[in-house]
């Protein structure tokens, strides 16, 4: 696993506006949020991962056992490995790597889909959906918790400036995925 650098301690705002007569492209509020949201995001990663390991199980499998967990409603749930990778935003490759493992420990079973025997349908085993219901309680408290000093107005907002923020970052990322000479000048 690879080890991130993150400050242990922020610049001031006065330092980011000091450094900004040098750089005058660099913006202190740009700055400074960009550097609370990745310190955020560094945070909460250290501390699902814990919550993963304590239970033996990584995030990306637990995701995939998320997505092909029965819903009730209209929420989408997958049932093949293109749809897992599609709704994943991963390689079909990396879906087959979790699916492997997953299906090694006896939570998830593959077989021939039957509406087209050419691919194969994915299932979570009892095994799995055992698994699933015995670790979401505490998951869903952990994340209760991680959020719980924001009230429910600021969990909306902050999930609206987050969304801004994706669709920022994907369409900056979309012209380098379109010309890749463009991403390596």
């Amino acid at each position: 696993m690879q080890q991130r650098l993150v400050l242990k301690d922020l610049p001031r705002y006065e330092c980011l506006v000091e450094a900004s007569k040098q750089f005058p492209d660099l913006q202190p509020a740009a700055c400074e949020a960009f550097m609370h949201l990745i310190r955020a995001g560094e945070e909460v990663t250290r501390v699902m991962n814990a919550h993963f390991a304590a239970h033996n199980i990584t995030q990306g499998r637990f995701l995939v056992m998320m997505l092909l967990m029965e819903k009730e409603g209209n929420c989408p749930r997958a049932s093949t490995p293109a749809e897992l990778a599609d709704l994943a935003s991963v390689s079909r490759a990396t879906i087959t790597g979790l699916l492997d493992t997953l299906e090694r420990d006896g939570y998830v079973l593959r077989r021939p889909d039957p509406a087209d025997r050419r691919q194969m349908s994915v299932h979570l085993t009892i095994k799995g959906q055992e698994f699933m219901h015995g670790i979401l309680p505490g998951h869903f408290r952990l994340i209760t918790q991680l959020m719980g000093n924001l009230s429910a107005n600021e969990q909306q907002t902050l999930s609206r400036l987050l969304t801004k923020v994706s669709m920022q970052a994907a369409s900056l990322a979309a012209p380098a995925a379109d010309h890749p000479a463009a991403a390596q000048s």
